[in-house]
């Protein structure tokens, strides 16, 4: 099957790192896999050098003819069986090329983000009547588009995003090794977060709980991973300004990592105090690590987490709620261990790549044909 990928984001975040991965996946079974990008982007620069064959333009907006017009082209002259975009406002400038290319072509759209925003005009009625499928990563993305979309509820499947979970093995890493290389000793209870430097993440609740827990826990350390997105340095700055003014002695930046995997080997506990999260590949890893988690009690993370079996849940920006389930955690090193296995368990079981990229093959072998009757 011939796939033409779509993410015309300029950002770099879980999104565009995830397209990436899914290309890869679905050109190891043998698909050839194109990728529509927007120009100079991250995620141009990524998959150019990961081999990947990329086809850049500059949509900024909604509306481009002209780039339309070259996507018909492409579609028409390359002969693609189906288009995948990652991203819903991608659609406004796939939906006029696949008419103008006449062919028909199948097109799904994953839907990451939810919103706020009620589409069902007349032009997000013509828009989303060329969709053939809706992929929703969690159940509450896939309500979020009932109630905002005029899709049918049998347009919209749950395919959650997936992580190599042989990849993401902690079997793989010397803990001691890893912790030694951050100033950790045996003694210390390092509790991380990663994500980017984003409003909305939950570095302030993180940093005040572990401000609250240094008091009590000398031994307790914060390792915060991750960098700013574009245009997001003066709140990574804040952030960091933040540290400084609750007197935090027990918190290192990390900065950006591409060894994540091993770097979630020298954690004891994860925490994941994002205010709203689609879905949270980040705790997925975490997880397949074998490493147990406190996550915000809402959207996506339903999804993933398990109150009392693999993690606990707190009260979203609910910075004492976060110290006291992450306390919980740092005093009982049983839980630790029995959360940190079930939640290994549950990755392999739910959120393997392998296991996924199946299930989505399946989905475009549903698609296809039906367009080709």
């Amino acid at each position: 099957m011939k796939i033409l990928y779509s993410c015309l984001s300029q950002s770099w975040g879980g999104m565009e790192m995830f397209t990436i991965t899914a290309i890869h996946q679905l050109k190891k079974r043998g698909h050839d896999v194109e990728l529509l990008c927007y120009l100079d982007s991250r995620i141009h620069t990524q998959a150019s050098g990961e081999g990947i064959i990329v086809h850049p333009v500059k949509a900024k907006g909604y509306f481009h003819p002209l780039v339309s017009w070259k996507i018909a082209k492409l579609i028409s002259e390359g002969e693609f069986d189906l288009i995948h975009t990652q991203a819903s406002k991608d659609l406004w400038v796939l939906v006029p090329a696949k008419k103008l290319s006449l062919t028909g072509i199948p097109l799904l759209l994953t839907k990451q983000v939810g919103s706020f925003i009620v589409k069902k005009d007349l032009l997000h009625q013509f828009i989303y009547r060329n969709v053939n499928y809706a992929l929703a990563i969690s159940e509450v993305i896939k309500q979020n588009l009932l109630d905002t979309c005029p899709l049918k509820e049998s347009q919209i499947l749950l395919l959650h995003n997936g992580i190599d979970t042989q990849k993401f093995n902690p079997a793989l890493f010397s803990k001691p090794e890893v912790r030694s290389e951050f100033g950790f000793k045996d003694e210390n209870i390092v509790i991380g977060m990663m994500a980017r430097f984003s409003r909305g993440k939950g570095h302030e609740e993180f940093l005040k709980a572990m401000s609250i827990l240094e008091k009590k826990y000398p031994a307790v350390k914060g390792l915060i991973v991750g960098e700013a997105s574009r245009g997001e340095d003066t709140y990574a700055d804040s952030i960091k300004q933040l540290a400084k003014e609750l007197n935090l002695t027990n918190v290192i930046f990390a900065g950006f990592r591409k060894d994540t995997a091993r770097v979630f080997s020298a954690m004891d506990i994860f925490a994941f105090p994002s205010h709203s999260e689609a879905f949270g590949i980040s705790l997925v890893e975490a997880m397949s690590m074998a490493v147990p988690s406190v996550c915000t009690n809402s959207d996506g993370v339903l999804d993933i987490t398990v109150d009392g079996e693999t993690g606990y849940f707190f009260q979203k920006q609910n910075e004492v709620d976060l110290a006291e389930k992450l306390e919980r955690l740092i005093v009982s090193p049983e839980k630790r261990k029995l959360f940190g296995e079930n939640a290994r368990k549950r990755a392999e079981n739910y959120f393997d790549l392998e296991y996924l990229t199946e299930k989505v093959i399946a989905i475009y072998n549903q698609a296809v044909p039906r367009r080709k009757k």
